[in-house]
């Protein structure tokens, strides 16, 4: 493969995608201000409706400039040859492979993520903050990401290592083995995320005894569902913003309700609320996209495996092709696997928004759809959310159907009950 075209194929991977995040940002904007349905009229009086608008702008515009700082960024990085320079740097005092390919991801994770921590500071303590759903202090924001930097470090590096040190051995097959280690590093934080990953963050504690939990309980043997843990989540030292969600499989699955949702909703909408996660469970969505995530890997790394030694994929970024070079080769594949991503995101979300039609159903045959269009009125009115996103946003982003999509599915449901 020639290099002057693959870089230009790569730059052109780079701008279509600025480009086509920008145009869809643009035509969710010119639906600012439509007329709300009748559906939804009662969700925001006009004061309310206003400050919604606002919100909405306001996050728009600052995820406008987190994009252009990182794409000028990355073009920046190709056209001045710094990716060459950065492993120049690197290979000059560091000869194992494998920890030249640590700190060459690793330098570039940190450089884009120190670029990007203005705007999300910005985004919390100007934004958030001004419209009053922000509850982070400063020294909570920085133990944050200080944690997550550590969490990279530790499990992306040693996925990273490990891929690495798989290729130096097995050459283009290296793929089949680092297939299954990663989906059994996948099944094994599905099933463990709430009981490792989240407690680095957030406390959680047993849900208290009284009516919620005897509701909760009385409703999950009700649907067939064993249900042995309930906890609730501090998710009110960081934001007003409330949710709930189902983790874990088989005996480690789990239901988490943060504090603020218990504050929003009364309890039959709690009940609503969970219904519709134990719909999840029941209809196997859960196992279904992990079993997507499973596949979509296996073929990235088949894909990577046909491309591993071609010597354009190294010297694209100005470093001389090696067998050893592997991470240069990753890096490049992982921009020219863009577009194969965005369409394969496409299928998610569309297959994800329809787990979510599901889940509202067996949340509404089961319980009360009743009570599950009034906990997600509240939640979308708490949250300030977009009621009119523009049609081609929603396909290309949303993982979850609008408020309107699911109210309308909920009432005709209703309406079959009757």
């Amino acid at each position: 493969m020639n290099v002057t075209v693959l870089f230009w194929i790569i730059i052109a991977i780079i701008v279509v995608d600025y480009v086509l995040e920008c145009v869809l940002d643009y035509l969710n904007g010119t639906r600012r201000g439509a007329p709300v349905p009748s559906e939804l009229a009662d969700l925001y009086d006009a004061e309310t409706y206003e400050k919604q608008q606002r919100y909405e702008q306001a996050k728009s515009r600052i995820g406008f400039w987190s994009s252009t700082a990182g794409f000028i960024l990355i073009m920046v990085m190709f056209f001045c040859g710094i990716y060459g320079l950065l492993d120049n740097w690197i290979t000059g005092f560091v000869e194992n492979p494998i920890l030249a390919g640590l700190l060459f991801f690793g330098i570039l994770f940190w450089a884009s993520d120190i670029l990007s921590t203005p705007f999300e500071w910005y985004n919390t303590f100007v934004i958030e903050e001004k419209f009053g759903f922000n509850k982070m202090t400063k020294s909570l924001f920085i133990a944050d990401k200080l944690k997550s930097w550590l969490i990279t470090a530790v499990l992306g590096g040693g996925i990273l290592a490990g891929l690495l040190a798989l290729i130096s051995y097995f050459g283009q097959n290296f793929w089949i083995i680092a297939w299954v280690a990663i989906s059994i590093i996948l099944v094994f934080i599905n099933m463990f995320y709430s009981t490792l990953f989240v407690p680095l963050f957030n406390k959680q504690t047993p849900l208290e005894d009284g009516e919620l939990k005897d509701a909760i309980f009385s409703f999950s043997k009700k649907a067939g569902f064993e249900l042995d843990n309930i906890y609730v989540i501090d998710g009110s030292k960081r934001s007003t913003k409330a949710n709930a969600y189902f983790s874990g499989l088989g005996s480690k699955k789990r239901i988490v309700l943060f504090d603020t949702l218990i504050k929003e909703l009364t309890i039959p909408e709690i009940v609503a609320v969970l219904a519709h996660e134990i719909g999840h469970y029941k209809k196997k969505h859960t196992l279904m996209m992990l079993a997507a995530s499973i596949l979509q890997m296996g073929v990235i790394l088949f894909l990577f495996g046909l491309f591993l030694s071609q010597p354009a994929f190294t010297e694209v970024l100005d470093i001389e092709y090696s067998p050893e070079k592997s991470y240069a080769s990753f890096y490049v594949f992982s921009i020219l696997f863009t577009p194969i991503s965005f369409f394969v995101s496409l299928a998610i979300n569309a297959f994800s928004r329809r787990n979510e039609y599901q889940a509202d159903e067996f949340s509404g045959e089961n319980y009360s759809p009743e009570e599950l269009e009034n906990a997600l009125k509240k939640l979308s009115k708490q949250s300030l959310s977009n009621l009119t996103p523009h049609s081609w946003y929603v396909f290309c982003y949303y993982s979850h159907p609008t408020l309107y999509q699911r109210i309308v599915a909920l009432r005709k449901l209703k309406n079959e009950k009757v």
